[in-house]
């Protein structure tokens, strides 16, 4: 079941406070949702906020259950140990992910995979400098199946005062998704877009991942979700194009060949490949 996380392109968050909600997100076509018992829910309500997802869980399906994450409180605060015992408790209800907040160390991570379900999934949500600093070695903690980044705390915690564009912050991701492939991880997921008035910005912020080399990204609201997933897809074109690459290739009977005038080697072949994969997805 952890494939469905791998493959996920749309990561909706629902508050955990806000049980009628979880309902409604697993209606629209999200690949995955994200209960959040961290930024979205008061510190009043952090106690009611976990007993709503321990009865809202009991009534999921077993794919609604695997296509579920729960972002639990950061270390240190003072809810982390009560999200902590409540999620090891789902896990082995058939979790499909933890998405700890502010990850930045390996020992507490090592300890969170210890206490869940081997089938339940880590998606460490980068947030910090030191987590930057740590990313190869969060990458490789057991049942780590992607990381995900926090842009937003990442430039508080770096002093950072970026524009739309983020360019600051290309080297970051970059960071993200070169650790990823050291790791032998599925491509990270990128984070929110905050403006839900702004389609463009949204198009251009999935897009701008996507050419990244990030394969997902976090949603804050339903009507961002179909619009990341068309993002995260080849389009006719790019696929049309694949296809014809194949096709050539096969033609040809392998080696070096020539297409339009272009050249077409063992690259652009594993490209052509991943294009037609990402395709079948759909």
């Amino acid at each position: 079941m952890t494939s469905i996380l791998r493959n996920a392109r749309s990561f909706l968050f629902v508050p955990a406070n806000r049980p009628e909600l979880l309902a409604k997100a697993f209606s629209c076509v999200a690949d995955a949702v994200i209960v959040d018992l961290e930024d979205a829910v008061a510190p009043q309500d952090k106690t009611a906020a976990r007993q709503h997802l321990a009865h809202s869980f009991s009534s999921l399906t077993v794919l609604q259950r695997a296509c579920l994450l729960v972002r639990t409180n950061a270390l240190g605060s003072p809810w982390y140990a009560d999200d902590l015992a409540l999620v090891a408790s789902l896990s082995h209800q058939g979790l499909g992910g933890l998405m700890p907040a502010k990850s930045e160390l390996v020992h507490p991570l090592v300890r969170m995979a210890e206490a869940m379900a081997p089938s339940c999934a880590l998606v460490p949500l980068v947030e910090s400098v030191m987590g930057l600093d740590n990313l190869d070695a969060l990458a490789r903690v057991p049942q780590v199946v992607r990381l995900a980044f926090g842009h937003l705390d990442f430039q508080v915690d770096a002093g950072l005062d970026c524009d739309a564009q983020e360019a600051e912050l290309v080297p970051v991701r970059l960071a993200l998704v070169l650790a990823s492939r050291r790791a032998g991880l599925a491509s990270p997921i990128d984070g929110v877009t905050t403006n839900l008035q702004d389609s463009h910005q949204l198009q251009s912020d999935a897009k701008r991942a996507r050419r990244g080399g990030f394969s997902g990204k976090l949603c804050i609201h339903p009507s961002q979700v179909e619009g990341v997933n068309t993002a995260f897809m080849p389009t006719p074109e790019e696929l049309a194009k694949a296809q014809r690459v194949l096709a050539a290739f096969d033609a040809a009977g392998g080696g070096v060949l020539t297409l339009d005038g272009r050249m077409v080697d063992a690259p652009v072949l594993l490209l052509a490949q991943r294009t037609v994969a990402q395709a079948a997805r759909r």
